[in-house]
């Protein structure tokens, strides 16, 4: 997956960025967790001991020699014992991030092991999770009960028993997005047990999501950038920087696309890291052919047929809100009859089995006639506008909506807005 061109950054570079992003996304406190990248030269470069997660500078990054000589103005973390004994177990591994956030902690306290087929692609980014008895913070014994799970090659992410989570990656942003998608993965399956069962996927079903990649797209060389195409693709830059902020989107999945001219239409890459998405990634469809040179999102089909069969709109997003995915991923109806603004923006949303978006495209793109959201169990969910802007704000809705019917789902039952009220937020607000 292209993100951060990493190849360029120094280790200390790539270490505050990364670890500036875990604490700006609550994923890590002022004083817990730790990351580190080991060099070509075996030298492990780590976040420090005691220093503010929440400022640090590329100069408090830590330096560990081969040799054990440590260079810098502070103590490295004093979780570098397991750090060392992961990268010995493992020497494909040359990063590894270590924290403490809130949904993987819970596990952890619990005892329990995330089962991540609950969406295909978290599967693939995550695979099978492993599970380290309790140590000592910082001591011998924790580094070694870490490395005997990292032993085994299945496990590219290890649960601390009654501590946190500690993740490798062959380079530092494949290790983040491991991270990432694994704590979206608890938060989900945390949210959805609160609503109901949790639903999971079978080993054929993550590899029926593998198999329905588009292959073979045609692809134009003659390619055009007017300024109003330019402008689509800043406004979607824009867009998706935003929903990451917001918690709307991660690194590994968010599909966004806008009409240009007729049916031609911008749309995001497979395989760019949302985080680090620029406007020349964004790839051109013109008459159903792909801008040379780039991959469109797994979900072009689907995205050219909506345009087809609904002049009325003019951009999607698909992506995997945590609160929307409870719902998916639970079979819990998504009922948005909760306050005005909500039914008004979205009207009633319907649930759509997994694999249909792949297997009927038609039926699909034909239910956007009448739907402006639909939610696909334990996939996505699809939110469509007119302006881009626009369908955002519905996302946002949407997912305010889906998080407080989880939390009112541990208060009592749901007292949803009647017919009556319906039928008198129809006419006041001219809702069909």
């Amino acid at each position: 997956m292209k993100q951060l061109d990493t190849q360029l950054m120094h280790p200390v570079e790539q270490i505050n960025v990364i670890i500036g992003r875990i604490y700006r996304s609550g994923m890590t406190t002022t004083s817990g967790g730790n990351i580190s990248i080991r060099d070509d030269n075996g030298d492990i470069w780590i976040t420090p001991s005691g220093v503010d997660k929440g400022n640090l500078t590329t100069k408090d990054i830590m330096q560990v020699k081969k040799d054990g000589t440590v260079i810098g103005p502070h103590k490295p973390s004093s979780e570098l014992p397991f750090h060392k004994a992961i990268y010995e177990a493992r020497p494909e591994i040359t990063s590894i991030i270590h924290a403490h956030p809130p949904a993987l902690v819970a596990f952890s306290i619990a005892g329990t092991v995330p089962d991540t087929k609950i969406v295909p692609q978290a599967y693939n980014v995550c695979g099978d999770i492993g599970f380290a008895p309790y140590g000592t913070p910082g001591s011998e014994d924790l580094g070694l009960k870490i490395a005997n799970e990292f032993k085994d090659k299945r496990y590219r992410a290890v649960i601390m028993e009654n501590h946190g989570v500690v993740l490798g990656g062959t380079d530092m942003m494949d290790a983040y997005q491991r991270f990432e998608t694994l704590e979206f993965c608890c938060r989900t399956i945390i949210n959805a047990a609160k609503l109901g069962k949790v639903n999971y996927l079978s080993d054929k079903q993550v590899a029926s999501y593998v198999n329905h990649i588009p292959k073979n797209i045609s692809h134009f060389m003659d390619v055009d950038y007017p300024s109003d195409e330019r402008a689509l693709r800043t406004e979607m830059v824009n867009i998706i920087r935003r929903a990451c902020n917001q918690g709307l989107m991660i690194s590994t999945y968010g599909t966004v696309s806008v009409r240009w001219h007729d049916d031609d239409f911008l749309i995001t890459p497979r395989d760019v890291a949302r985080w680090d998405i620029l406007p020349g990634d964004i790839v051109q469809i013109k008459n159903g052919m792909a801008e040379a040179g780039k991959t469109p999102s797994r979900s072009v089909a689907l995205h050219q047929r909506i345009y087809q069969l609904n002049p009325h709109i003019n951009s999607i997003i698909c992506t995997q809100p945590v609160n929307l995915m409870a719902h998916a991923v639970s079979g819990t109806k998504f009922d948005v009859r909760t306050i005005p603004e909500s039914w008004i923006f979205l009207q009633d949303v319907p649930s759509i089995p997994f694999g249909l978006i792949y297997n009927d495209v038609d039926s699909v793109a034909s239910m956007f006639h009448n739907n402006r959201v639909i939610m696909v169990e334990n996939d996505s969910v699809f939110v469509t506008g007119d302006k881009l802007l626009n369908t955002f704000d519905y996302l946002e809705v949407a997912e305010f909506s889906a998080n407080s019917l989880v939390m009112a789902s541990v208060i009592g039952p749901l007292n949803p807005i009647g017919d009556k009220e319906i039928d008198e937020l129809r006419i006041a607000f001219h809702v069909k």
